[in-house]
């Protein structure tokens, strides 16, 4: 393994080293560009949507829960009463 002396300028890459290290820049330029995109696009989404989401999810976890019941033959509860705050 070649000893790195500050003075001196690196030693030049080999084909395959360089096309390594052009292949990771540009997969972290590639994640920085998707970060960007999940929090400029998606989270605002996520925001404004996230209660229509949630309901959604909850009816349909509901509905599975149903499902299992029916199959262990268990008779489901009756379904949560919502309470305002």
């Amino acid at each position: 393994m070649p000893v790195d002396y500050p003075n001196e300028p690196p030693a030049p890459k080999r084909p395959w080293e360089q096309r390594l290290h052009d292949a990771g820049s540009r997969v972290e330029e590639d994640l920085h560009r998707f970060i960007n995109y999940i929090n400029d696009e998606v989270v605002p989404d996520v925001r404004r949507n996230g209660s229509d989401a949630l309901r959604s999810a909850a009816a349909e976890l509901n509905r599975l829960a149903r499902k299992m019941d029916e199959r262990a033959g268990r008779t489901p509860p009756p379904p949560p009463s919502e309470t305002k705050h």
